[in-house]
């Protein structure tokens, strides 16, 4: 069957088109704020996010930082380590927008942070797109992230890339809700430990145990 529509009609599913694609786009960001909830929450995939009392390690880890300048968060795989503790918190103080319950410690200004994770491969497709979320090429040839990962698109402030066409990140400016920017630096231990020498960080967050000399 042939369906002949109107270019009225044919506007409106267009502009349909758009707007489910958009709410489906926004959807899929804001987790920071998603995470942690006062309660279970089922989000528009179907999935749920557990209430905040069942993460007692994760808030526990949390408040040591207010006592402690050095933690480690030691646990199994897939319990949540990169994106609701270290990529959680990082996204606290790169931001400034901490949740009403956080007993941990807090930066009143921006601050300059590193990630760092084994090689550039891993701190590209792990601590990178836990922050930053997924990574497209416009036409022009920009590179631009979605937003789906922790830290909110509209925070994002200049950007550069790392040199060889490994798509991973320098540097990235942070908007921070006392009006400055954050700077936070992307760092991989095969780079050695004189990269990571002779600059003062606020926060630095290994994603994996770093050799000793690092």
């Amino acid at each position: 069957m042939n369906v002949q529509l109107s270019t009225a009609q044919r506007e409106f599913v267009h502009l349909a088109t758009q707007v489910i694609e958009e709410r489906h786009r926004r959807s899929r960001q804001g987790l920071f704020k998603r995470l942690y909830p006062d309660a279970d929450t089922v989000q528009p995939d179907g999935t749920i996010i557990h209430a905040r009392e069942k993460y007692k390690w994760h808030l526990e880890f949390f408040k040591a930082g207010a006592t402690y300048r050095e933690r480690c968060f030691m646990a199994a795989n897939r319990v949540g380590k990169t994106q609701g503790g270290g990529g959680y918190e990082t996204t606290c103080h790169l931001t400034g927008n901490y949740p009403d319950w956080w007993e941990g410690r807090r930066f009143s200004r921006p601050i300059s942070a590193w990630v760092a994770g084994k090689t550039k491969e891993t701190t590209r497709d792990i601590i990178q797109l836990e922050l930053m979320g997924e990574l497209s090429k416009k036409p022009d040839g920009r590179r631009v992230f979605d937003g789906t990962g922790l830290i909110p698109g509209n925070l994002f402030g200049s950007m550069s890339f790392r040199s060889g066409g490994s798509d991973l990140l320098d540097t990235v400016k942070i908007k921070h809700k006392s009006g400055g920017w954050s700077k936070l630096g992307y760092k991989s231990y095969e780079q050695g430990r004189g990269s990571f020498e002779g600059t003062a960080q606020h926060v630095i967050w290994t994603d994996e145990e770093p050799p000793l000399d690092v």
